[in-house]
């Protein structure tokens, strides 16, 4: 288990097409597995990237850096860090001091936001 960085570009994600320019900090909790990923980097739909490309910032070596990916209609999401551990700034390896008494959780809640009122739209 590790606490690692996460940049997120743009992407039409349901769930984090609006963090997009973020730096998040997430824990991996995980010692195999990676994105095996035969295409260059431009035939997938990116959603989230580790900050740097090495061990232990990219715990599993995965190429380009990839940490999660989501389909062409931004609905369905393959990520392999895991955001749901990191939603209370209590539970970061890491979060800036001056923001602990603003933020009652961290900006991983709004992913989780974001895929209700989608789903809620659905309806």
């Amino acid at each position: 288990s590790t606490f690692v960085t996460l940049e997120i570009p743009q992407n039409n994600s349901v769930m984090l097409g609006n963090l997009a320019g973020s730096k998040i900090g997430v824990w991996c909790a995980h010692g195999e597995g990676r994105f095996s990923l035969p295409y260059d980097e431009k035939a997938y739909h990116v959603i989230a990237k580790y900050e740097y490309d090495g061990y232990p910032a990219n715990p599993n070596g995965s190429p380009h850096r990839i940490a999660g990916l989501c389909s062409a209609d931004g609905r369905h999401l393959s990520m392999m860090p895991h955001p749901e551990r990191s939603i209370f700034p209590w539970q970061c390896g890491y979060y800036p001091e001056a923001s602990r008494d603003d933020h009652q959780v961290t900006p991983w809640m709004q992913a989780f936001r974001n895929a209700y009122e989608w789903i809620a739209k659905q309806q």
